[in-house]
């Protein structure tokens, strides 16, 4: 029998008798025949109870979900305080057309100089091609939408031949990418741009809606019962820009991973270095990327999809608030923890995505109440000086520095440093309770909607075509009753309530993005996949409040392990607060600029020589 264990009402919690406690995940790590045999047990009518009773057990699950009494009511969906207005913003109506307000995002941003950036003197030792610069050469007739497309079509054609294969894209259709750019040529030619996004190259992650490509989220069976008629909302907004779509990026299978293995398409490569994973889910948007090949991508984030890959490939990722774009037309689109989000190559670029694909759905605009959405304006000097007001919460204890190499947590301290001394920025520390609350309130909350959504098509017969180590997922989800899912909401409004207090002191919090840098992909993972909760863990470790509670989160590259791969610093903003966060990962990514380093694989779409 359990011990009843009586949690103190979250307001009445004594921060000073709060003790980090390193999370240690007890699973076993599996491959190839191994796997395969664990997956037969736990789906064994009885032996696979008894099995996932004793793993949850192992990791303290029961106790905290069975055996505690929560004296907090249930948050079913992020509720949030009203929040102050942000400082040195620029308001945007999110009734606007999608390219009114790309054409707004672009007056907010820092002045662009193309002799600058085209001449090759003083630029940093690499740099990416940035949306502005596809769009200056598009206007100063240096190479059109159509040039690109062929050099672009090019690249994906060969990645299947490449040693080893480097699947970027599970849906892809050559004549329609040469039609999209035929038509945004035209419109450079007459002078009718649609807007700063017009001719930009984007991909679609797999389980976002893209037509006429089918949306399988990366399985071998999801389109046979899910049809698409028309683009998710966020993906007909980009369209309305005039932006060209590649087509459907590759994934962990359902978005069920951190690592981005697929053993169904194949396991999408890291282009810093090809024998390690990209991260994941967003495996294919991430490394698209970060290889040069687009300007942008849309993932989703439900635990950290979108923020993993994008830190581990050396890229920008934005998870926005829960309910600031619009998931309709999206696989994950009845969650309460996903988000769909921009990834690309640099914090602007971010910014342009984001103006574009904005806007809650009706039905969030009636719960949630956003306020309207803002971008920083970062066009005058003056507004630069508002980042010396920014305090930066700091859970130093052991949280920060938990981290698989301190390479991690030694670089990510240096920008800090560089922040207050360059911006005055202050770093205040603060203590984040119920860590291990918060990680289990998120897997009973995603499990129980992922189970829910799909327990139509497993109880069909389709969850035996699932892949290895999501049908292991699936058997943990399958083991969570109402009470566990209950009980995880209670523990979400208490953590919210830690955080919201957090925010009283601080405007930004500030982690690592990961606890380790890219993971070896095993040899012998990529016929059936793996499953190991010690790597998900690390990956994992600083992202979950972005998730359970819906706040705004960004991770920016800073700099690389002594290995040359990439770490990304994450800023977590108040609700709503993605302006303050744009701002500083800014402030950020020029700190770190002359850094960044050219990825091993990179294709140089835009060099006209």
């Amino acid at each position: 029998m359990g011990k009843k264990r009586v949690m103190v009402p979250a307001k009445d919690l004594d921060l000073s008798t709060v003790k980090y406690e390193h999370e240690v995940i007890k699973a076993p790590h599996l491959m190839g025949l191994m796997l395969k045999l664990f997956v037969r047990m736990v789906e064994a009518p009885v032996l696979g109870s008894l099995i996932m009773s004793f793993l949850k057990k192992q990791n303290k699950m029961v106790e905290m979900l069975q055996n505690t009494v929560i004296p907090e009511a249930p948050m079913f969906k992020p509720e949030f305080p009203p929040q102050d207005a942000e400082p040195s913003v620029v308001i945007v109506d999110e009734e606007r057309k999608p390219e009114d307000r790309a054409e707004l995002a672009l007056k907010c941003l820092p002045h662009y100089d193309p002799a600058s950036c085209w001449s090759g003197d003083s630029l940093p030792s690499f740099r990416y091609w940035k949306i502005r610069d596809y769009a200056y050469a598009y206007r100063s007739k240096l190479v059109t939408p159509s040039m690109v497309a062929e050099k672009i079509i090019s690249v994906i054609e060969d990645c299947n031949y490449h040693k080893p294969p480097t699947p970027l894209l599970i849906s892809f259709d050559a004549e329609d990418i040469r039609k999209q750019a035929a038509a945004s040529t035209r419109r450079f030619e007459e002078g009718n741009q649609l807007s700063i996004l017009d001719g930009i190259f984007m991909a679609i992650k797999d389980d976002i809606d893209c037509y006429p490509h089918p949306s399988k989220g990366a399985t071998t069976w999801m389109h046979e019962v899910r049809s698409v008629e028309k683009d998710a909302v966020c993906v007909s907004r980009l369209r309305s820009c005039g932006v060209i779509l590649v087509g459907k990026a590759n994934m962990h299978e359902l978005g069920m991973g951190t690592t981005g293995n697929n053993p169904n398409y194949g396991t999408t490569r890291n282009p810093h270095a090809v024998e390690r994973y990209t991260g994941g889910s967003s495996s294919g948007p991430a490394a698209i990327v970060a290889s040069g090949l687009c300007s942008a991508a849309l993932g989703t984030d439900g635990g950290g999809s979108v923020r993993i890959p994008s830190s581990l490939c050396g890229v920008v990722g934005l998870k926005t608030t829960y309910g600031r774009t619009s998931m309709e037309g999206s696989i994950c689109d009845a969650g309460t923890v996903e988000i769909i989000g921009p990834i690309a190559s640099t914090v602007e670029d971010v910014i342009l995505v984001y103006a574009a694909i904005l806007g809650s759905s009706p039905d969030n605009r009636i719960c949630l109440r956003p306020p309207p959405p803002c971008f920083p304006d970062l066009s005058s000097l003056e507004n630069a000086n508002t980042l010396g007001s920014l305090r930066l919460g700091k859970y130093t204890e052991v949280w920060f520095n938990d981290v698989h190499s301190t390479d991690i947590s030694d670089i990510c301290e240096d920008v800090l440093k560089l922040l207050s001394k360059s911006h005055g920025c202050e770093t205040i520390e603060i203590v984040i309770p119920e860590l291990h609350e918060m990680r289990t309130a998120h897997v009973v909350s995603i499990g129980s909607e992922t189970q829910c959504s799909l327990n139509p098509d497993c109880e069909d017969g389709k969850g035996v075509k699932l892949t290895y180590d999501t049908r292991i997922s699936m058997a943990l989800f399958r083991s969570f009753t109402a009470s566990d899912y209950i009980a995880a909401q209670c523990l979400r409004r208490r953590i919210m309530h830690h955080h919201m207090e957090i925010f009283k002191k601080v405007d930004v919090i500030v982690t690592p993005t990961t606890g380790m840098t890219a993971p070896k992909i095993p040899s012998s993972a990529l016929k059936d996949g793996e499953t190991d909760m010690q790597v998900t863990a690390y990956l994992m470790r600083f992202i979950i409040a972005g998730n359970l509670l819906g706040l705004p989160a960004i991770t920016v590259p800073v700099g690389y392990d002594k290995q040359g791969l990439p770490i990304g610093l994450q800023l977590i903003g108040r609700p709503w607060g993605e302006a303050t966060i744009l701002h500083l990962a800014s402030a950020v990514e020029e700190l770190c600029a002359k850094s960044r380093k050219k990825p091993a694989s990179f294709y140089d779409i835009l060099n006209i020589k």
